[in-house]
């Protein structure tokens, strides 16, 4: 019965419904972010935007240099300052790279992990009808068993396996692509354990003079330097430190061969214990971990004024980065001659030394370079200055470096100049004395929280297994039929007489220079033969 159109004449056709082109955009879109080749291009972008964070200084590693890099280049450093180049790592531009590649790795990986997962759970393919198309093709006569033997033989080989019937399909190497997926998703740890570190990981640097009244406690106010992660509040893990011992060696040369330190640690206000640890062996701690990073030395000064009072100074110096450690540093005594009836202090009586020590001084002069950074012939350079400090002010200045600001201005005079062995003194104008009694040693540690090192240990790990398997393994197929006797050759046309035959083909999913080496070894173990295993066959009647 033919069906009957009953509309008008004039009723226009109904044009198909055109795709939102909002909708569409959106689609494509995330078509080309999700694609491997997006993501590999902002890998690329990632690595350029990091290049900055590591040629320019930043400021939360070292805020000195960026304001010596302002000094230096007063027309550029206010550009890149701008463009957030002196906080690389935490600017919208770098930001965006990471979330879009983070993005574009799970929008990858997720539909390929479905895929891998069906191809598990699926059997290998039926076998094609022309196995003489495969690039590995070959008819042998079949062995005893038939089709049973045939299977037995590839599954001793770890190839999975399907009968159907007279014919064999068999398929390996799924494991290349569980590399891949591993690899991607390792990289996508790896982002996520970087954000977890940055969002709630924290780092601190200080310096730790020897001594019992030199004790550091871990609040944000005894740090050098602090970095938080914006995650972070104030609330640190409690725990408190003193420099007992510290034991550095040196090779005949300078070359520093062993750095150890003891240290007694008060965990969360509980008994103290002695501890130790080395550079290569960080001290852990209760949400925290302490690392050495280098030692130095800082005089001990004693300063008697001119009403009597004493003052001492073990203040660190700075290695200038010398072998022998000649260090610099400023002793300084802003509440030096207080008169002791009135209690007033004369600001502009405020006594600083600027120092040079050698731990092993030549016995030559000049004094200008330590020859050893070990202390065998320790001396102290000094140069006095009086005045005015310029700490009343409120102007922030280093503990470590003389104010040239107040000395240009002649609120500091310098006095005079002396070189000091230890156990010498010096006698200024005004009758004060300066004594060099010897030196403590001091170790730069560095306190950090990393919650993310867990899994990017497991992400390393993961990114190497991956990688392996990825380039390593290779997919390929292998097909079996069984020729019953009387059936046609299919490699020549002629009829197989009263032998069974197997035609074998071979198909390498991915490019596998190997594979025909491999596929003969495979056809040899379905014949029997102990060739596949390196060893010639020598059976009656083997071919």
């Amino acid at each position: 019965m033919t069906a009957v159109d009953d509309r008008p004449a004039d009723t226009p056709a109904k044009k198909p419904r055109r795709p939102n082109p909002l909708l569409a955009l959106a689609r494509n879109s995330w078509r080309q972010l999700t694609s491997m080749r997006t993501a590999l291009v902002l890998l690329f972008l990632l690595a350029v935007a990091a290049i900055p964070g590591s040629v320019l200084p930043q400021r939360g590693v070292n805020p000195e240099d960026v304001r010596d890099f302002f000094t230096e280049h007063p027309d550029l450093a206010p550009w890149l300052d701008r463009i957030g180049a002196f906080e690389a790592f935490s600017s919208v531009w770098f930001s965006a790279i990471y979330l879009l590649l983070f993005t574009s790795l799970i929008g990858c990986i997720t539909p390929r992990l479905a895929d891998h997962i069906r191809a598990l759970r699926a059997r290998p393919p039926a076998v094609p009808k022309r196995l003489g198309r495969l690039p590995q093709h070959t008819v042998v006569p079949a062995p005893e068993g038939g089709v049973a033997a045939v299977a037995e033989a590839l599954r001793r080989r770890r190839w999975r396996v399907v009968v159907r019937g007279d014919e064999v399909s068999a398929e390996k190497g799924y494991l290349k692509e569980t590399g891949n997926l591993i690899f991607h998703t390792s990289m996508v740890v790896v982002l996520l354990g970087v954000a977890l570190g940055s969002w709630y990981g924290w780092q601190g640097n200080r310096l730790l003079v020897a001594g019992e009244d030199r004790v550091f406690c871990n609040t944000r106010q005894q740090y050098a330097e602090i970095k938080l992660g914006p995650r972070v509040g104030d609330d640190l893990p409690r725990f408190c430190m003193q420099l007992d011992e510290f034991d550095a060696r040196f090779l005949p040369t300078g070359q520093p061969s062993s750095y150890r330190a003891k240290v007694t640690v008060d965990e969360n206000g509980g008994a103290p214990r002695t501890a130790e640890f080395s550079v290569n062996s960080p001290l852990r701690l209760d949400g925290a971990n302490v690392y050495l990073l280098g030692h130095g030395y800082a005089p001990v000064i004693r300063y008697t004024d001119r009403f009597g009072g004493t003052q001492t100074s073990a203040v660190p110096f700075l290695s200038n980065g010398d072998v022998g450690m000649t260090s610099e540093g400023l002793a300084a005594f802003p509440d030096a001659n207080v008169d002791p009836d009135t209690g007033e202090r004369d600001p502009n009586l405020q006594v600083a030394f600027d120092g040079l020590y050698l731990p092993t001084a030549p016995q030559e002069p000049p004094f200008t370079r330590s020859e050893h950074p070990t202390e065998q012939n320790p001396l102290l350079g000094l140069v006095a200055y009086r005045g005015n400090m310029g700490l009343d002010a409120g102007i922030p200045s280093s503990v470590y470096q003389l104010d040239q600001r107040q000395v240009r201005n002649g609120r500091l005079t310098e006095i005079g100049a002396k070189e000091l062995r230890l156990g010498e003194s010096w006698t200024l104008d005004d009758g004060t004395t300066v004594e060099f009694l010897g030196s403590e040693p001091y170790i730069v540690i560095s306190v950090r929280y990393d919650p993310g090192t867990t899994l990017l240990l497991v992400s390393s790990i993961g990114l190497v297994f991956g990688l392996m398997g990825s380039l390593f393994v290779r997919r390929r197929r292998v097909f079996v039929r069984l020729l019953p006797a009387g059936a046609i050759d299919p490699a020549d046309g002629s009829p197989t007489g009263g032998s069974s035959l197997i035609e074998v083909g071979g198909l390498p999913r991915t490019e596998h220079p190997g594979f025909a080496e491999e596929f003969a070894q495979l056809v040899a173990a379905m014949r029997g033969d102990r060739v596949a295993d390196g060893v010639p066959d020598t059976r009656e009647g083997a071919e």
